[in-house]
């Protein structure tokens, strides 16, 4: 057993997937090192999973679209019930939202335990601009700017952006850690070789119009019209708990664009990359994303917005090329490039594999995490003796 021996370590998630999709690596490297982890989140369809891997899961019922005061105060209420059950020593509250409620229901506990926020990107309210957005904006900024600076709290960012960000909002910096995603098992996801042509372009992620979307299928279509005939393959789903989301009426028009895929969920991603020559994300902000990591992992090629989140992963002249956000045309003239330069595709291609073995392998990072919880440990004990 390591340093957390008989300590207890409370993940918050929204919903079950999402832990599987991207805190699993570091809640194994928590668990070898000897913490007794456990898991709140919204159980869908991974619970089974969860529980094969050792964890302690405690499904909570709030829906991630949901506003109203009411049901925000019976989610406050249901996690602190469970706080004060588990009494965790490390409470790691995964998103904004649980961000949010969960550093509610950790106020005045007794004995108070040490709030890890990760905060993945700020979401929604930050990066649209619809009415709704404008309007929360103002509230969500003022419980974060109390909720991350108080007494033993950390806040973990995914990218200097970010960093800023919190900075902004008078958060302090020693209470601001930068850890760069959950990583990507570089074992498991390897580079193969091109498939055969057409050239197949394929983007991961939910269908959203802030991930780019809209942008993309406008692209694919300027493409058309200059006579390249790429494939476009989208895999991923709406999420209608996402104001952005596409709708499916939408979708189904998309569907009968010539050279357009709807793939739905993707379960092998080693299997999609493997498929596809260039890996496109035309997103407008981002934490860290993930299928920007396994794309590299995998030796494809990336396009992507010179925006926070994207531009951590997508670097010029190492593993990718970069547009502006919301920029059809500009988008359109880097894959056509990529389309047109085996060697260039083969080249960004080596270095995002090495880019992603360097500073995103999940070893690196649930080590980086898992420290984290130490250091967090030992201020706590010490603030307490």
């Amino acid at each position: 057993m390591g340093s957390g021996a008989g300590r207890v370590l409370l993940y918050v998630v929204t919903e079950d997937w999402y832990f599987m999709s991207h805190r699993l690596p570091m809640a194994r490297a928590a668990r070898d090192a000897g913490w007794d982890v456990h898991v709140a989140a919204r159980v869908i369809d991974h619970g089974t999973a969860i529980e094969a891997e050792g964890f302690t899961l405690h499904p909570l019922v709030w829906q991630r679209a949901s506003l109203s005061p009411l049901a925000l105060g019976q989610n406050v209420l249901a996690l602190r019930r469970l706080y004060g059950q588990l009494k965790p020593q490390i409470i790691h509250h995964v998103a904004l939202k649980p961000t949010v409620i969960g550093g509610l229901a950790s106020i005045g506990l007794i004995p108070e335990p040490t709030c890890v926020n990760s905060l993945a990107g700020f979401g929604f309210v930050f990066t649209s601009k619809r009415p709704l957005a404008r309007l929360l904006k103002v509230p969500v900024r003022l419980a974060l700017g109390f909720l991350l600076n108080r007494q033993k709290t950390v806040n973990i960012v995914q990218n200097p952006d970010d960093y800023t960000a919190l900075q902004d909002m008078d958060v302090s910096v020693s209470r601001i850690e930068l850890i760069p995603g959950s990583g990507v098992d570089v074992e498991v996801l390897r580079p193969k070789p091109e498939p055969e042509p057409p050239i197949r372009i394929g983007f991961v992620g939910r269908l959203l119009e802030d991930k780019g979307v809209r942008t993309l299928i406008k692209a694919h279509l300027l493409l058309r019209t200059h006579g390249l005939e790429p494939e476009l393959h989208l895999a991923g789903t709406p999420d209608p708990a996402n104001p952005t989301s596409i709708s499916q009426s939408e979708l189904n028009s998309w569907s009968k664009e010539r050279g357009v895929t709807l793939c739905g969920h993707v379960a092998d991603i080693g299997k999609f990359w493997a498929g596809c020559h260039i890996a496109v994300l035309p997103s407008r902000r981002e934490g860290m994303p993930k299928s920007l990591l396994e794309a590299a992992a995998c030796g494809r090629p990336i396009v992507a917005t010179d925006v926070p989140g994207c531009r951590e992963v997508a670097r010029p002249g190492v593993n990718a090329l970069l547009v502006p956000m919301d920029d059809p045309q500009a988008l359109a003239d880097a894959l056509a490039r990529l389309c047109g330069d085996k060697g260039l595709r083969a080249a960004l291609g080596m270095g995002g594999r090495r880019l992603v073995e360097e500073n995103f392998s999940s070893e690196r990072i649930g080590a980086a995490t898992v420290a984290l919880y130490q250091r967090a440990t030992l201020v706590s004990r010490w603030m307490n003796a």
